[in-house]
């Protein structure tokens, strides 16, 4: 959520997170009409500092100077961004704070990866997605004049990718011609992380998205891969998750899709996948279905922990950790993606 109040001016993103919360809460005496809090944000818990400290301790041990990571998975550009994000997403301060270095090391990595001609990052859209996010999440905060024609070089590569595509979409290249649910979920999360950025992004691309979103829902409220058959827990919570960001929580589609997600067996398979969509799923759901669905997360997690902060998962522990970490970010809310 925003805590600044609309008669706050000045650029929020330029400070560091702690820092807008204590303006936000100085200036709300000049603006007693507006509405700061949607709802009663409590100390966080030390346990869940705790688990994501040493997370990220494990990130930062972990990094190769060039900022990538040593598993196989650590070295493609998407999971580097999750991580990137991961970092910021505890608040201190991405110039000067404790882990300004591995951040400012991530988004060096994803900018040289980044095709200079076309703003492509990577070698799938999986990676272009998620490395957009990161830069997205990162301009205006990180002091790098890089970051700005950086992510308008992604996002128009994202917006070119889904005109050419009749399906409204996004798949595995940018020239493709099909889509699915997953690698559509990673562009549309980063236009609108992008949005928040300020950047123009045009409606009508968000529309022809969640329109191939519903012809992919069944009946019963699940999101299929590239159809309406298969709808599992992890592509559920990236459909509920994109209709939120676009401020359709009350619309049926996500009202069918949340229903179906609060029932669905989770895949194994994809269990730490799941996890990145579903917190936000449930925290854009409300805030009793969020707190239910935190208590059960957190539990898991400190179960699943290693002792080296890291968690172990079929893509890597970069990925895995990575992924853990954010579904605990919801916590802390600092992140302007992690709104409501």
């Amino acid at each position: 959520m925003n805590l600044l109040p609309s008669c706050l001016s000045r650029d929020w993103r330029r400070f560091p997170a702690r820092v807008v919360t204590l303006l936000a809460l100085a200036v709300a005496l000049h603006c007693p009409a507006q509405t700061i809090f949607e709802e009663q944000i409590d100390a966080i818990p030390p346990e869940i500092d705790r688990l994501y400290r040493k997370g990220l301790d494990f990130l930062v041990k972990t990094q190769t100077p060039r900022g990538s990571w040593p598993d196989s998975y650590g070295q493609q550009p998407g999971v580097v961004g999750l991580a990137t994000v991961a970092l910021l997403a505890h608040g201190e301060d991405p110039n000067t704070g404790p882990y300004s270095g591995a951040i400012k090391l991530g988004l060096g990595f994803i900018l040289s990866q980044q095709n200079e001609q076309t703003g492509y990052i990577g070698n799938t859209m999986y990676n272009h997605g998620f490395a957009t996010l990161a830069l997205a999440e990162s301009y205006g905060a990180v002091q790098d004049a890089r970051l700005g024609p950086a992510l308008h070089k992604a996002v128009q590569l994202i917006l070119n990718s889904q005109a050419r595509n009749p399906m409204g979409g996004w798949r595995y290249s940018p020239e493709s011609s099909d889509a699915d649910t997953t690698v559509s979920g990673a562009q549309l999360v980063a236009l609108f992380a992008a949005r928040n950025a300020g950047l123009a992004i045009p409606e009508e691309a968000i529309k022809k998205a969640l329109r191939f979103y519903s012809q992919c829902q069944s009946p019963e409220g699940g999101i299929g891969y590239v159809g309406q058959d298969g709808g599992n827990a992890p592509r559920t919570a990236i459909g509920c998750l994109v209709w939120a960001l676009a401020k359709q929580k009350a619309s049926p589609p996500f009202q069918a899709g949340f229903k179906f997600l609060v029932s669905a067996p989770q895949d194994q398979s994809y269990y730490h996948y799941y996890l990145y969509y579903a917190s936000q799923a449930f925290f854009h759901a409300s805030p009793k279905a969020w707190r239910e669905w935190n208590r059960v997360n957190v539990k898991n997690l400190a179960l699943s922990q290693g002792p080296n902060g890291a968690w172990e998962g079929q893509f890597g522990a970069t990925f895995t950790t990575s992924s853990c970490l954010l579904s605990l970010a919801l916590n802390y809310r600092f992140l302007p993606i992690y709104e409501r």
